[in-house]
């Protein structure tokens, strides 16, 4: 999972289908490399209501820390975490 061309400046008016959308993006990168720890926090992430995504979201960044080899997926995550604001 690779994001050569994102920036800092990440977008902050995601919506809830954009967020979604990433973390299905995030849950099959993960599923293609084995990870199913963290595939499990997004399984059914399509039907979550919008606290269990914020506190799914929270625990990948969490379960991701200290493992510099997910760091991918960690900025992904955090990017979506910027945004959780938005879900409705």
């Amino acid at each position: 999972m690779s994001n050569d061309y994102e920036t800092l400046r990440w977008p902050t008016n995601l919506d809830r289908d954009a967020i979604v959308a990433r973390l299905v993006q995030i849950r099959e990168a993960a599923r293609t490399g084995g990870l199913d720890e963290l595939v499990a926090f997004f399984r059914d992430v399509e039907e979550m209501v919008a606290a269990r995504i914020g506190a799914s979201v929270i625990g990948a960044i969490n379960w991701i820390e200290g493992k510099p080899e997910l760091r991918d997926f960690g900025v992904q995550l955090s990017m979506v975490a910027m945004n959780l604001k938005n879900l409705k």
